[in-house]
């Protein structure tokens, strides 16, 4: 499974924010990474690089390479309506997000192992592809057998997110998902637009 492996707050101090969740290195070094630091002079960028910048942000945050976020643009433009709102709505409705978002991994590559690992059901079946599409109404599990797993238990207790798309059950360790989430109910700091208009040149 092709996915990002390196330094996660070299990134994380690349973009201003830390885009992985709470880093307690990147509250110490909110400057970019590199020999000379926060000292180094830096000219005001050209707006291609301020839409790759975007892309690459959107790329890391929710963990997915290349060729499978340029499919999904292709995938939104073809839907109609706004396009990046549906790339959005569309990386939102994988498999490994919606479990991050359910708070059965502390972080979206914790959740994608989870995934691959063969913990996760959905609609009662073993599911171990991570950018798996949800469907309105698709019920994502824990595996019976991994109910008792320490570190989906562990990171349940420290959960207190809760999103308006989905609907968690703690009692029977499923949840449904809903509907895909409307922009403004996505936290991400994103501009989509941006995108859209890098992939549209």
């Amino acid at each position: 499974m092709a996915r990002y492996t390196g330094p996660k707050t070299k990134i994380a101090r690349k973009f201003g924010e830390a885009i992985y969740g709470e880093d307690k290195y990147f509250e110490k070094k909110k400057y970019p990474p590199g020999q000379h630091g926060n000292n180094r002079r830096r000219g005001k960028k050209s707006q291609y690089a301020i839409q790759l910048t975007e892309k690459q942000k959107a790329k890391y945050t929710y963990g997915i390479l290349e060729k499978q976020f340029r499919n999904l643009f292709e995938k939104a433009s073809r839907q109609g309506g706004n396009t990046g709102e549906v790339l959005l709505q569309l990386v939102e409705s994988r498999l490994d997000n919606v479990v991050y978002r359910f708070g059965l991994a502390p972080t979206r590559r914790a959740a994608r192992q989870l995934v691959s690992h063969r913990h996760i059901t959905v609609n009662g079946d073993v599911v171990n592809i991570p950018s798996y599409q949800l469907k309105p109404g698709d019920v994502v599990g824990v595996r019976e057998k991994s109910k008792s797993l320490q570190v989906i238990n562990d990171s349940l207790d420290q959960n207190k997110s809760s999103y308006e798309w989905l609907k968690w059950n703690s009692e029977k360790m499923e949840g449904e998902f809903v509907n895909r989430p409307e922009r403004i109910q996505i936290p991400e700091n994103i501009q989509e637009h941006l995108i859209v208009e890098l992939y549209s040149k």
